[in-house]
């Protein structure tokens, strides 16, 4: 394990962590499964630059899905 991949993983740890809460808490699906995906990168994923992408992407995702609501 290298620094970025550390720095990378408690990042985006924490910012699915805090979107699974605020679905949980909403009852709201789109965030607390996007949410989950983003903790789950930082198991899946073993290069930083790449966890970071599929977050943003995520990420992405989640906005373009919540607006065409």
């Amino acid at each position: 394990m290298d620094s970025e991949y550390l720095m990378a993983s408690m990042i985006w740890g924490t910012v699915g962590f805090g979107f699974f809460i605020y679905g949980k808490k909403q009852v709201a699906a789109i965030p607390m499964l996007g949410g989950a995906l983003i903790m789950g990168y930082s198991y899946l994923i073993e290069d930083a630059m790449s966890m970071s992408l599929a977050t943003i992407a995520t990420l992405g995702a989640m906005y373009w899905i919540s607006t065409r609501s």
